[in-house]
């Protein structure tokens, strides 16, 4: 997962799968019997683990404004940290390969989908405790910052945490 995550599908090649599984190449491809699967595989775990971390965030005491924002702030300084700044896997392969493969439109729409359903849930129990408005569309601000989310990842490849932070503050204020 981290090869593809660092280089992206086409740019991670079969050596470098070898060495970042331990496994030899012949013994990589009777596992996995391609470089596509193995990268589906990644995705799928990418997914998986990214949802835990996301729902874990968001169940932790405090004000829906207050989980969210520690959801984005989190997620940007992670990202600031690395030392390449890699951004998301699941936007770095929309980038590179969506637009022509419907099959990885689908995992990335998934992985997609998971996050907003998790920040629409949480939404909505800031509707029950009182600490977002009633009016509120839930899937539609839930999916707004999804699409933040999106942009923050983009942007902490190239932009410092400030900046990515006043960003956050910004999205935090529609709720």
């Amino acid at each position: 997962m981290d090869a593809f995550w660092t280089n992206g599908y086409a740019n991670t090649s079969p050596a470098q799968l070898a060495a970042a599984t331990g496994v030899g190449k012949g013994s990589l491809y009777n596992a996995f019997n391609s470089k596509r699967e193995l990268f589906d595989r990644a995705l799928t775990r990418y997914d998986r683990l990214g949802f835990e971390f996301t729902e874990d965030v968001l169940s932790r005491p405090g004000s829906t404004r207050e989980c969210i924002g520690s959801l984005l702030r989190v997620l940007v300084d992670c990202d600031a940290a690395q030392p390449v700044r890699r951004g998301c896997l699941a936007v770095n392969t929309a980038v590179e390969l969506a637009g022509h493969d419907p099959q990885i439109l689908r995992a990335v729409r998934t992985t997609q989908e998971h996050t907003i359903g998790a920040l629409a849930a949480r939404i909505d129990q800031g509707r029950r405790d009182g600490d977002v408005s009633p009016d509120i569309d839930v899937q539609a601000l839930a999916e707004f910052l999804m699409n933040t989310i999106v942009g923050l990842r983009v942007m902490a490849k190239t932009y410092d945490p400030p900046t990515l932070h006043r960003i956050i503050d910004s999205a935090l204020a529609t709720l």
